[in-house]
């Protein structure tokens, strides 16, 4: 039967990796353990939601510069999946342990993007901060409903009454290898290894328990192999896609990129975002010539159907250039056997990173930086930090069912304002605009 792949021998992934939190019944035999993973990601309420999220541009936003279908936190999540369920086999991965990681990847991140977990960052800062990362754990391991067990085989704080005694929400109960490899940043907020600085992290200070669980026997600080696999395949499939999507809208214009002074401001974005800080320009620059020399570059684009084809070829070259340089450099390092969990690192030549960092330079330096972005970015910040304080002052009211019976029996003010921020971080945009406006009677 199609999408049915043969169970993993034994040394591959042990019963440990398809341990579950709170152990559960197969329903069907013959499915393996990240079958079932891989069902319940993509048939989340989660997973829907991105479809109302922004990646570049505003979902449902009306511009005759756009495509009518502009690529969403949904479409992305599903182009990652490809991408790393190919990539996690051919390196012999379990293709849908590593698609499960890529499907769930994005989950957590709220309305408006990285602009709305900005927001959200400041808002929740006395009560362990906001990362996306970090929310698609919690999501993954509390939030999304899908099997609820008594409090007393868990540790986590809050759950409605019923029957009798109390239920928490073990959320999608995934396996302990799933939930590590969509896991990118295996540290609490502030533990950064070699950046104590950072933002990044992966798990909120009340999801521990479960985070301590999933990462048993794991190396400190260290992401398995999966996720690795993933977190390249999010890099490709974002720096390529949106490269394209800035094309196919007139942003991007191929001969700007051969102009001194444009290179100049593109080498200017990527250095200390994208690449490190003490990286050269010229180093830079040789990746981008290397790309634009390659016979299928798209040196124009007029919208053309002709035009579209060699466009998506160039696109499909991308992601194949990228994908292949990682799977023989690790093939290299490694050899030729399954590569899994923590037996291997994904090897990704320098080569192919700055390729990628300046693809992803040129689609900030003009998509992203345009001024119209980031004038529709300060009213995003304005429509979510009046609905954060509006809440934190009228909740329970505006809380969907699920959130308000969480409110009204948390432990103190820092849990229900936790129960606050993840009521906004699940809404979509559209959601968001419509409940601003619900409580505070403002468009």
């Amino acid at each position: 039967m199609e999408g049915i792949t043969a169970p993993q021998p034994a040394s591959a992934y042990d019963e440990a990796d398809t341990a579950r939190f709170s152990a559960e019944p197969d329903k069907r035999p013959g499915r393996t353990a990240f079958q079932r993973d891989r069902a319940r990601v993509l048939h989340s309420s989660a997973l829907r939601r991105l479809a109302g999220k922004t990646q570049v541009v505003t979902p449902g936003s009306q511009s005759q510069e756009w495509d009518a279908s502009p690529r969403t936190r949904l479409t992305h999540s599903l182009e990652c999946a490809q991408v790393g369920r190919e990539l996690g086999a051919a390196l012999g991965c379990d293709p849908d342990l590593v698609e499960t990681a890529c499907l769930a990847h994005d989950m957590g991140h709220p309305p408006f993007g990285h602009n709305g977990e900005q927001v959200l960052n400041d808002f929740a800062k006395d009560c362990g901060g906001f990362e996306g990362n970090a929310q698609s754990l919690r999501l993954l391991t509390r939030i999304e409903p899908k099997r609820f067990v008594r409090a007393e085989s868990v540790t986590q704080d809050t759950a409605p009454e019923s029957d009798g005694g109390r239920l928490v929400s073990v959320g999608l109960n995934l396996t302990r290898a799933a939930l590590d490899a969509a896991t990118k940043y295996p540290w609490p907020q502030g533990a950064h290894p070699t950046d104590p600085g950072s933002v990044k992290f992966g798990v909120y200070e009340d999801d521990l328990p479960v985070f301590r669980w999933a990462r048993r026997g794991a190396p400190p600080n260290r992401t398995c192999f999966e996720a690795q696999v993933m977190d390249w395949a999010d890099d490709v499939a974002y720096s390529v896609h949106d490269v394209e999507d800035g094309l196919h809208a007139g942003h991007i214009d191929p001969a700007a990129l051969l102009s001194p002074v444009e290179r100049d401001e593109i080498w200017a974005v990527a250095i200390g975002r994208y690449v490190p800080h003490d990286t050269d320009p010229g180093q830079l620059a040789a990746a981008l010539d290397r790309l634009v020399a390659q016979e299928w570059w798209p040196h124009g684009y007029d919208g053309t159907a002709y035009a579209q084809a060699g466009l998506k070829n160039a696109t499909s070259q991308l992601i194949g250039r990228f994908c292949l340089a990682a799977e023989g450099a690790t093939r290299s390092e490694y050899g030729t056997g399954r590569l899994t969990r923590y037996g291997a690192s994904l090897v990704v030549p320098r080569e192919a990173r700055d390729e990628c960092a300046v693809l992803k330079a040129v689609a900030h330096r003009y998509v992203m930086q345009r001024a119209d972005q980031e004038s529709l970015r300060a009213d995003q910040r304005i429509v979510l930090a009046e609905l954060a304080w509006t809440l934190t002052a009228r909740a329970p009211e505006g809380l969907d069912p699920q959130f308000r019976a969480l409110f009204e029996t948390a432990a103190d003010d820092r849990a229900r304002k936790r129960v606050i921020v993840d009521q906004i971080a699940s809404l979509t945009d559209a959601a968001a605009r419509s409940l601003h406006t619900t409580l505070t009677g403002r468009g």
